[in-house]
């Protein structure tokens, strides 16, 4: 199995396991401190599931220009606030479309079709189901981050790393 790693704060990571479909990651859940908090989301299991399976690692909020560490931020009335004020939506939405992209360049490059996106609960990029409503108080409402929204447009089944552990 070849594996390239980039440097730990990059956008992804990739790594090949020759077959013929492609799982997108959630790169925190790998271990990549990208966490808005400079920290990740490391799952063993996770990793476990996608031995010796094609996957590539994406970061949309890094993707879409936010720094790490940054503010923490959640959707509330279809907008991304982080806990400042400021509306980063702008930056949710390119992250999102800009993961997309990748994903779907290195799926054709290998000549792959992309099976599924395993991605981290409750954030407002790649949230799926819950995500938080809003007001910083650790409260979930029923929703789909930014980057969960354009893969299920896109006929992309998602689960979280929450899901994954329930199998």
């Amino acid at each position: 199995m070849k594996v390239e790693m980039e440097l730990p704060l990059s956008p992804y990571d990739k790594s090949f396991g020759g077959g013929m479909k492609l799982h997108i990651v959630s790169a925190c859940l790998l271990g990549s401190c990208c966490r808005y908090n400079g920290g990740s989301n490391e799952s063993m299991e996770v990793k476990e599931f996608l031995k010796n399976k094609s996957y590539i690692a994406v970061c949309p909020e890094v993707l879409g220009g936010l720094e790490t560490p940054r503010s923490p931020a959640e959707i509330m009335e279809g907008k991304v606030i982080n806990k400042e004020g400021k509306d980063v939506t702008e930056a949710f939405q390119k992250g999102a479309e800009l993961a997309y992209e990748v994903a779907l360049k290195e799926a054709d490059k290998n000549g792959e079709s992309i099976e599924s996106a395993i991605l981290k609960a409750r954030s407002p990029s790649c949230g799926s189901g819950k995500i938080y409503d809003g007001t910083f108080q650790g409260k979930l409402v029923s929703g789909n981050g930014f980057f969960v929204r354009l893969l299920k447009e896109n006929g992309i089944h998602v689960i979280s790393e929450e899901s994954l552990m329930k199998r």
